[in-house]
């Protein structure tokens, strides 16, 4: 058998040409400086340098050459792939600095703008009106008084003159944690076992601790949330919000009460508002009075007006804001109070009823769900 004739030179590859491998060259070349983006790069960079690409296809043909041409057909695509590689690191270098400078431009940011603060909430229009309310009261004198919303029945109650057989103090209308007990007409029977304890029904427990701390005068307005056994619907709701004031000083009259609520009524309705007083019962006041204001929509003009009815206050041309009347002596004697030398006067009403006044509100569960559509509307964002 003969050896190989090594020296035997066959016909040369077509794609290994000199002219062949030339063209393949300019063709990257020119298609690499026509790429407009990074994008259109990348695709010139697969056709033109990729495994499919002509210089990497010829590079393959290398092999079928004799040793003698290898070499000769190795470095010059070798030469032409290394000026492609070199073309394209120039032309991705000079993309990216354009894409850059474009971004630059593009999205900058103008830092002398204000910022665009995103809302995380609002606050809650029964919290702005109770503070409205402190506000009106304290540029008056009265002083802010908070209590605990877990009460013992003895301030709950009994210091208040309500009786032991009370249909306030059953499980039908109170929420009891212990009890109920039955109080005995005496501080000390808050701590004892004679006394439950409740979730206080109204924030008047406050007014009692005011009397006890303080000697008088005494001037408070005691904002706060209190419990009761109501089923939650549009008007009702087992827990809302109370605002009450209590005044105890030598010489105050009904005039007193009368003229401090007109003083309320005109700053949080308007100073043309007319209030009347209705006499009624309340066991903690004597006389006691419901107090009314005119509607502030209809202006009592609905009253006998079919062709103007008043949804506020269903064409009666009044509208009930809450109770009040003098202290009861009773209740300042529990207190350690001489009713002899000291008189006071009391009021008290629902902070969600008189936002349901004032904002036409028709459901007051719209005011528990925690909906920012429904506070957001009164200007209250934060």
């Amino acid at each position: 058998m003969s050896a190989p004739n090594k020296s035997y030179d066959p016909v040369e590859v077509e794609a290994l040409k000199p002219e062949a491998v030339e063209r393949a060259r300019e063709d990257a070349l020119e298609a690499i400086a026509a790429a407009g983006d990074l994008e259109e790069l990348h695709e010139v960079r697969i056709a033109h340098a990729g495994d499919r690409s002509p210089l990497a296809l010829a590079n393959r043909e290398i092999g079928a050459l004799p040793p003698k041409a290898r070499a000769d057909a190795g470095k010059r695509v070798g030469r032409a792939r290394g000026a492609v590689n070199k073309a394209l690191a120039a032309r991705l270098t000079e993309l990216e600095a354009e894409r850059d400078e474009r971004v630059l431009v593009e999205e900058a940011v103008d830092v002398t703008l204000p910022a665009r603060r995103t809302p995380v909430g609002a606050r809650h229009p029964l919290t702005t009106l109770m503070e409205r309310i402190e506000d009106v009261f304290v540029a008056m004198g009265y002083e802010v008084a908070e209590g605990p919303e877990a009460e013992a029945e003895w301030f709950n109650f009994d210091a208040l003159n309500i009786a032991p057989d009370h249909p306030a103090r059953s499980e039908h209308d109170t929420f009891f944690l212990h009890g109920p007990g039955g109080g005995e007409g005496s501080a000390d029977a808050a701590d004892g076992p004679g006394s439950g304890v409740v979730l206080r029904t109204h924030t008047s427990p406050v007014q009692i601790r005011s009397l006890l701390d303080r000697e008088p005068p005494v001037y408070v307005v005691c904002p706060g949330r209190v419990f009761r056994t109501d089923e939650l619907d549009a008007t009702h709701t087992p827990v809302f919000h109370q605002v009450e004031l209590l005044a105890v000083d030598e010489g105050l009259t009904m005039a007193d009460l009368r003229g401090t609520l007109d003083h309320m009524v005109g700053a949080l309705f308007g100073p043309d508002i007319r209030t009347r007083l209705r006499p009624n019962y309340f066991p903690f006041t004597e006389p006691s009075a419901e107090m009314d204001m005119v509607c502030y929509v209809c202006r009592g003009e609905s009253v006998g007006n079919p062709d103007r009815p008043c949804r506020t206050c269903s064409s009666e041309g009044w509208i009930e804001l809450g109770g009040c009347g003098m202290v009861n002596p009773r209740v300042l004697t529990a207190c350690g109070v001489d009713p002899e030398r000291y008189s006071g006067f009391a009021f008290g009403f629902g902070i969600e009823r008189m936002l349901m006044f004032r904002h036409n509100v028709e459901d007051m569960r719209d005011m528990v769900e925690g909906d920012v559509r429904f506070t957001r509307p009164f200007g209250t964002e934060i």
